[in-house]
């Protein structure tokens, strides 16, 4: 099979705690957890958690190794955007909160006036734009 737009993609990072990255993805999003394997069960060693939805070309992969940690190095640009095509339900914001989330400005003017972002327990940023996606 050629690498196209039909490939799917993983998006891995190291994870501080897994068990509140899953409080939000999971819990706060409403990712379902694809795979796990709890630390020394699987290849490497690592504890591993995997979310996404079922129909989706992506899913993220969240890995944490007690032994060698990696501590997760996540810039202000470093997103993870989702189109809702709308407004962004207050009710996802507050699950998003309450699970581990912070809310943020972004530096990008952009991000605030087309979205909302959200910080996840690791710092990583999670963008959800009003905005449909487009190619054109």
């Amino acid at each position: 099979m050629p690498v196209n737009g039909q490939s799917h993609i993983r998006i891995a990072r190291p994870s501080r705690d897994l068990a509140a990255a899953e409080r939000f993805w999971v819990d706060g999003l409403g990712l379902d957890v694809v795979y796990r394997h709890e630390e020394g069960d699987g290849p490497g060693g690592h504890a591993l958690l995997m979310v996404g939805w079922p129909d989706a070309s992506w899913h993220l992969e969240l890995v944490h190794e007690s032994a060698a940690p990696v501590e997760p190095r996540p810039t202000e640009e470093d997103l993870l955007v989702i189109y809702v095509d709308g407004e962004v339900p207050q009710d996802l914001l507050a699950r998003l909160e309450e699970r581990g989330g912070k809310r943020v400005q972004s530096p990008n003017p952009y991000w605030n006036e087309w979205g909302v972002t959200v910080e996840d327990p690791d710092g990583y940023r999670l963008v959800l734009s009003t905005r449909a996606w487009s190619n054109s």
